[in-house]
């Protein structure tokens, strides 16, 4: 796994196959994890409604908690770019041990909200038996939270670096024994216990615990693109600033995206259990169709960031765009996709009501229209992140999401007494916002010098 540091092409080579071969691998991972994470939904809607709703909402809530790490991972990629492009092998070394530490202390955070997470879980106004079921999910979950954060920074240090096969290579793994571990704690098979959604939650802190421990064994035993430098000096105070000072704006964007999405789902959760259960079933479903965009908001920036750090700005502008416009054909191609096949799809959640299956067709139909609305959030909010950039998208979530879905969303249940399908609209309009401030900033250029 381990390979020479180089610098990033030059200008003229930068070309949409350069991109692609940064961007497959991480669609690839990606790709593996909404796969296990529909299995592991197909699994649960198997024990009803209920069920389904618990687990979606202390999937939302943990995705909420992973705001904080995010911070880490965002500061991590931009400064191994900057570095890599500028050919500083100990800058970048040094940074992977800084935001270890950062990782670590957050992962410790998480654990220790652990006891309340039926507390938070209530919070949704859901009915008290999916209380019970999300904040046990939950619970588990954050007790896992210093594995998951060591492992998500170092693959988003990889990534910076230019090695996304080493995050594919752990990945799989990683989903493997997901999977293999869900098979065996919902349903009690193999001799296992039969823990249902408490399960289903075990497999996943299990599977990122694995991740972790590879990563770390790889890292020690100096088989990694980054090394393990300084282990016995005192942390370095001030890029763990640099590294918080970056994140912070995506921690901030990241906790109001994610407190946003409870509150949309908090809005419509009067309409029962079938309007939540639906929503997160499609919001599962839909996962699939941003899996591209994932994999080009990484190869976004990790070229913006070394081009920068190599002198090439205008390079990194042209690796900006070329990303966006490759999200946006692959995320429509898939969002067709699933809208042709939607009810089928659905059709494989088990236990599920029918009008939550049709309110699922529904909601995976408006999602679908939005694909290339949300490829430029992808492209251009990746290429800015890399830059280091990371306050301007924090503004375009504020603005699409609390004043167009949230604001609409209200608007159409409480002023006009609209549907649960109507209020879904305001998806649209909430991405066309986000995406039209991300390329108008991306368009104009200050973030080509901004300082990391």
């Amino acid at each position: 796994m381990a390979r020479a540091l180089a610098s990033p092409a030059a200008p003229s080579e930068t070309r949409i196959r350069g991109v692609w071969q940064l961007a497959w691998p991480s669609i690839v991972t990606f790709a593996l994890q909404s796969a296990v994470g529909l299995i592991d939904l197909v699994f649960v809607s198997h024990l009803g409604s209920d069920v389904v709703a618990g687990v979606g909402v202390g999937s939302q809530l943990q995705f909420t908690a992973l705001s904080l790490i995010a911070a880490v991972g965002t500061g991590t990629v931009a400064l191994v770019a900057r570095a890599v492009g500028a050919g500083d092998q100990p800058r970048a070394d040094s940074v992977v041990r800084a935001s270890l530490v950062l990782a670590t202390g957050l992962g410790l955070l998480l654990m220790a909200a652990a006891p309340y997470c039926d507390v938070y879980v209530a919070l949704f106004g859901v009915e008290p038996p999916v209380v019970a079921i999300g904040g046990s999910y939950l619970r588990i979950l954050m007790f896992g939270g210093v594995p998951l954060a060591i492992s998500i920074t170092f693959a988003s240090a990889l990534r910076g670096a230019g090695d996304v096969r080493t995050p594919l290579v752990v990945g799989l793994m990683m989903n493997i024994a997901n999977v293999i571990g869900d098979y065996m704690l919902i349903f009690g098979n193999w001799g296992a216990p039969e823990l249902g959604a408490d399960g289903s939650a075990l497999a996943t802190a299990g599977a990122f615990t694995l991740a972790a421990a590879i990563y770390v064994a790889l890292w020690l035993s100096r088989s990694l693109l980054l090394k393990p430098v300084g282990l016995r000096k005192r942390i370095d105070i001030d890029l763990c600033r640099r590294v918080a000072r970056i994140g912070m704006p995506t921690c901030l964007e990241q906790f109001a995206f994610h407190l946003g999405l409870f509150l949309f789902v908090a809005v419509f959760s009067d309409f029962g259990t079938d309007a939540v259960s639906a929503y997160f079933i499609g919001v599962r479903v839909v996962a699939f169709s941003l899996i591209p965009g994932m994999g080009f908001q990484i190869a976004a920036a990790t070229l913006v960031g070394q081009h920068l750090g190599a002198g090439q700005p205008e390079a990194a502008a042209r690796a900006g765009w070329r990303a966006t416009i490759g999200a946006a054909c692959a995320m429509s191609a898939l969002g067709l996709l699933i809208a042709t096949g939607a009810h089928e799809i659905v059709s494989w959640f088990g236990s599920v009501t029918q009008e939550t299956e049709t309110l699922a067709v529904s909601f995976l139909m408006i999602v679908c229209v939005a694909q290339p609305l949300m490829a430029l959030e992808f492209g251009v909010g990746g290429s800015l992140r890399g830059a280091g950039d990371t306050r301007f998208p924090l503004f375009a979530t504020l603005v699409g999401l609390f004043v167009f879905r949230l604001g609409g969303a209200l608007v159409v249940l409480h002023v006009l007494g609209g549907t649960v399908t109507a209020a879904w609209l305001c998806l649209l309009a909430d991405y066309a916002t986000k995406g039209a401030i991300l390329a108008e900033r991306f368009r104009r250029g200050r973030w080509k010098n901004v300082v990391v």
